[in-house]
């Protein structure tokens, strides 16, 4: 059954122009010194990169970051009015990965919030056709969200290619070139993951902070997106993907994933 909470963050799924209730993890800052403290901010909301929902700490599945070949759990999680605050201090030099992933949960939605729902993260037509065959009264679902980012920790050294290498969350988008290097007229490619593997025709959507309708890619047999950022400041890169799970409580099952970059002004 829904709780109070969750059906209140339920009335965010469908507000605003990022996507379907995205939760995201973003940094204070995209470059640091190495050995400084760090504060990430992690919200669900529909207006990124605007601080919404907080997340309760023992929501989190897990926490982590990647530098210089070293994995490391963050603990230091505190809640806040609108956020979880996340903080972590990355002590070498290098690209840090930095990942986050909730326990899942369970949500109903009326048939009309479902038609908006499975518009905003492009679902498809086989996901839509089954919702209709099905006939059902109301939408059960469990879902579960994972969320990303990526710092500058001093200066890399130039054969840092770390971010290219997976973390293994079960849906991930993972940046085909240096994301802390973005700026703005660029082009950036991602290739979406699912449980270790590329996932073709699947919808991946930017949208940048205050910048209004979110752009929409769809993979390409490789798994592979391509957008343009033409306009700096902090974008939003998001996916779920949704499938049927006929079961005593829920016949829906969906993962969420973000990403979280900057871009400079050129």
């Amino acid at each position: 059954m829904t709780s109070p909470r969750a059906a209140a963050a339920l009335l965010l799924l469908f507000a605003g122009s990022a996507g379907a209730h995205d939760t995201w993890l973003l940094p204070e800052t995209f470059s640091v010194a190495p050995g400084a403290e760090l504060v990430f901010e992690l919200t669900s909301g529909g207006e990124f990169p605007a601080l919404d929902t907080a997340i309760e700490p023992e929501r989190v599945a897990r926490a982590a970051y990647r530098v210089a070949g070293q994995v490391a759990d963050i603990v230091a999680l505190a809640p806040a009015e609108h956020s979880l605050r996340v903080s972590a201090s990355l002590p070498e030099a290098g690209v840090a990965t930095l990942w986050l992933e909730l326990k899942p949960r369970t949500v109903e939605l009326t048939p009309q919030e479902v038609d908006h729902y499975l518009a905003e993260i492009g679902a498809s037509d086989l996901v839509k056709q089954r919702w209709v065959a099905s006939g059902a009264k109301k939408w059960r679902e469990q879902y579960t969200k994972h969320a990303k980012t990526f710092v500058r920790v001093g200066e890399p050294p130039v054969s840092d290619q770390s971010w290219l290498r997976p973390v293994g969350m079960y849906l991930e988008i993972v940046p085909q070139s240096d994301p802390t290097k973005l700026a703005t007229g660029s082009e950036v490619s991602v290739q979406v993951l699912r449980d270790g593997s590329t996932v073709a025709g699947f919808s991946v959507g930017a949208v940048r902070e205050g910048g209004g309708a979110a752009q929409m890619q769809k993979t390409d047999p490789g798994g592979t997106a391509t957008f343009r950022l033409d306009a700096p400041g902090r974008w939003l890169i998001r996916g779920t993907v949704l499938r049927a799970v006929p079961g005593p409580d829920v016949e829906w099952e969906s993962h969420f994933t973000t990403l979280t970059v900057a871009v400079s002004g050129g």
